[in-house]
């Protein structure tokens, strides 16, 4: 049986507007997490278009 992870929070990327659940390495930063993706972090200049 797999494990379920729906207690985890989310947030939505201000890049690509889709959503993306807690990861264990943001974990000491998780309310400065902005990006999805590393692909999404380097396309910053388009969120703010």
């Amino acid at each position: 049986m797999a494990h379920k992870k729906n207690h985890l929070p989310e947030k939505q990327c201000i890049v690509c507007q889709r959503p993306f659940t807690w990861r264990k390495k943001w974990e000491k930063d998780w309310q400065n997490v902005k990006y999805c993706s590393e692909r999404c972090r380097r396309h910053k200049s388009y969120a703010l278009r």
